[in-house]
Protein backbone atom coordinates (compact mmCIF):
# COMPACT_ATOMS: atom_id res chain seq x y z
CA UNK A 1 0.00 0.00 0.00
CA UNK A 2 1.17 3.56 -0.63
CA UNK A 3 2.75 5.26 2.40
CA UNK A 4 0.22 8.10 2.39
CA UNK A 5 -2.66 5.61 2.65
CA UNK A 6 -1.01 4.03 5.69
CA UNK A 7 -0.74 7.44 7.33
CA UNK A 8 -4.33 8.48 6.61
CA UNK A 9 -6.08 5.21 7.51
CA UNK A 10 -5.67 5.46 11.32
CA UNK A 11 -6.96 9.05 11.27
CA UNK A 12 -9.95 8.09 9.13
CA UNK A 13 -10.84 5.26 11.52
CA UNK A 14 -10.52 7.63 14.48
CA UNK A 15 -12.84 10.17 12.82
CA UNK A 16 -15.44 7.46 12.11
CA UNK A 17 -15.31 6.37 15.75
CA UNK A 18 -15.39 9.89 17.21
CA UNK A 19 -18.35 11.01 15.15
CA UNK A 20 -20.04 7.61 14.99
CA UNK A 21 -20.44 8.14 11.24
CA UNK A 22 -21.50 4.53 10.62
CA UNK A 23 -24.63 5.14 12.71
CA UNK A 24 -25.53 8.55 11.28
CA UNK A 25 -28.89 9.07 9.69
CA UNK A 26 -29.87 10.94 6.58
CA UNK A 27 -31.28 14.38 7.43
CA UNK A 28 -34.13 15.36 5.14
CA UNK A 29 -34.91 19.06 5.32
CA UNK A 30 -38.44 19.80 4.14
CA UNK A 31 -39.44 23.40 3.50
CA UNK A 32 -42.68 24.97 2.35
CA UNK A 33 -42.36 28.40 0.76
CA UNK A 34 -43.96 31.07 -1.40
CA UNK A 35 -42.81 31.50 -4.99
CA UNK A 36 -43.15 35.24 -4.38
CA UNK A 37 -39.83 34.96 -2.52
CA UNK A 38 -36.53 33.32 -3.49
CA UNK A 39 -36.21 29.54 -3.46
CA UNK A 40 -35.10 28.06 -0.13
CA UNK A 41 -31.35 27.81 0.28
CA UNK A 42 -29.57 24.54 0.91
CA UNK A 43 -27.82 25.08 4.26
CA UNK A 44 -25.38 22.20 3.58
CA UNK A 45 -23.81 23.98 0.63
CA UNK A 46 -24.22 20.85 -1.52
CA UNK A 47 -26.80 22.48 -3.75
CA UNK A 48 -29.55 20.51 -5.37
CA UNK A 49 -32.37 18.64 -3.76
CA UNK A 50 -35.94 18.75 -4.92
CA UNK A 51 -38.24 21.71 -5.47
CA UNK A 52 -41.87 20.80 -6.13
CA UNK A 53 -44.34 23.31 -7.55
CA UNK A 54 -47.76 22.94 -5.91
CA UNK A 55 -49.39 25.73 -7.92
CA UNK A 56 -50.98 23.19 -10.30
CA UNK A 57 -53.03 21.80 -7.40
CA UNK A 58 -56.49 23.13 -6.47
CA UNK A 59 -56.06 26.30 -4.42
CA UNK A 60 -58.17 26.53 -1.26
CA UNK A 61 -56.90 30.08 -0.79
CA UNK A 62 -59.24 31.23 -3.56
CA UNK A 63 -62.21 30.48 -1.35
CA UNK A 64 -63.02 33.00 1.36
CA UNK A 65 -63.57 30.38 4.08
CA UNK A 66 -59.92 29.23 3.76
CA UNK A 67 -58.15 32.57 3.32
CA UNK A 68 -57.13 32.85 6.97
CA UNK A 69 -56.34 29.16 7.31
CA UNK A 70 -53.19 27.22 6.48
CA UNK A 71 -52.33 23.74 5.25
CA UNK A 72 -52.12 22.73 8.92
CA UNK A 73 -55.79 23.49 9.65
CA UNK A 74 -58.37 20.71 9.56
CA UNK A 75 -60.60 22.53 7.06
CA UNK A 76 -57.78 22.95 4.52
CA UNK A 77 -56.52 19.42 5.14
CA UNK A 78 -60.00 18.04 4.44
CA UNK A 79 -60.33 20.18 1.30
CA UNK A 80 -57.00 18.98 -0.12
CA UNK A 81 -57.40 15.35 0.98
CA UNK A 82 -60.62 15.17 -1.03
CA UNK A 83 -58.86 16.21 -4.25
CA UNK A 84 -57.77 13.17 -6.27
CA UNK A 85 -55.10 15.16 -8.09
CA UNK A 86 -53.43 16.03 -4.76
CA UNK A 87 -53.14 12.37 -3.78
CA UNK A 88 -51.76 11.52 -7.23
CA UNK A 89 -49.22 14.34 -6.92
CA UNK A 90 -48.04 13.16 -3.49
CA UNK A 91 -47.86 9.54 -4.66
CA UNK A 92 -45.57 10.53 -7.53
CA UNK A 93 -43.34 12.48 -5.13
CA UNK A 94 -43.19 9.53 -2.72
CA UNK A 95 -42.07 7.21 -5.53
CA UNK A 96 -39.29 9.60 -6.47
CA UNK A 97 -38.19 10.13 -2.87
CA UNK A 98 -38.11 6.40 -2.06
CA UNK A 99 -35.63 5.86 -4.88
CA UNK A 100 -33.46 8.84 -3.91
CA UNK A 101 -33.48 8.18 -0.17
CA UNK A 102 -32.56 4.53 -0.57
CA UNK A 103 -29.73 5.56 -2.87
CA UNK A 104 -28.56 8.27 -0.48
CA UNK A 105 -28.59 5.83 2.44
CA UNK A 106 -26.58 3.26 0.48
CA UNK A 107 -24.03 5.94 -0.39
CA UNK A 108 -23.90 7.34 3.17
CA UNK A 109 -25.09 10.78 2.16
CA UNK A 110 -25.99 12.93 5.13
CA UNK A 111 -28.56 15.37 3.75
CA UNK A 112 -31.35 15.88 1.25
CA UNK A 113 -33.50 18.96 0.79
CA UNK A 114 -37.12 18.77 -0.36
CA UNK A 115 -39.07 21.98 -0.90
CA UNK A 116 -42.69 22.65 -1.75
CA UNK A 117 -43.74 25.99 -3.19
CA UNK A 118 -47.05 27.60 -3.99
CA UNK A 119 -48.21 31.15 -4.58
CA UNK A 120 -48.44 32.29 -0.97
CA UNK A 121 -46.69 29.48 0.89
CA UNK A 122 -49.77 29.05 3.06
CA UNK A 123 -52.09 26.26 1.90
CA UNK A 124 -50.91 23.78 -0.75
CA UNK A 125 -47.17 23.85 -0.06
CA UNK A 126 -47.71 23.61 3.70
CA UNK A 127 -50.12 20.70 3.28
CA UNK A 128 -47.77 18.80 0.96
CA UNK A 129 -44.74 19.42 3.18
CA UNK A 130 -46.67 18.18 6.22
CA UNK A 131 -47.87 15.02 4.44
CA UNK A 132 -44.42 14.14 3.09
CA UNK A 133 -42.76 14.78 6.47
CA UNK A 134 -45.31 12.53 8.18
CA UNK A 135 -44.83 9.82 5.56
CA UNK A 136 -41.01 9.96 5.79
CA UNK A 137 -41.09 9.70 9.58
CA UNK A 138 -43.15 6.52 9.21
CA UNK A 139 -41.51 5.01 6.11
CA UNK A 140 -37.88 5.57 7.19
CA UNK A 141 -38.34 5.92 10.96
CA UNK A 142 -34.96 4.61 12.03
CA UNK A 143 -32.87 5.88 9.10
CA UNK A 144 -34.05 9.40 8.40
CA UNK A 145 -34.26 12.54 10.52
CA UNK A 146 -36.89 14.95 9.23
CA UNK A 147 -36.66 18.70 9.76
CA UNK A 148 -39.79 20.58 8.68
CA UNK A 149 -39.97 24.35 8.18
CA UNK A 150 -42.82 26.50 6.87
CA UNK A 151 -40.71 29.47 5.82
CA UNK A 152 -43.37 31.83 4.50
CA UNK A 153 -46.55 30.59 6.15
CA UNK A 154 -48.43 33.36 7.93
CA UNK A 155 -49.78 32.85 11.42
CA UNK A 156 -53.33 33.79 12.29
CA UNK A 157 -54.90 34.42 15.67
CA UNK A 158 -57.87 32.27 16.77
CA UNK A 159 -57.80 29.72 13.97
Amino acid sequence: MPPLYNLILPFAEMIFQCFNIADMTLKVTITSFSFRKPLPEDPTGNGGGYVFDCRALPNPGRQEIYKKKTGQNTEVINFLQNQKVVEEYLSAIKALLIHSIRNYLERDFLSLSVSFGCTGGQHRSVYCAERIAEWLRHEFADRVEVELTHRDCPTFENL
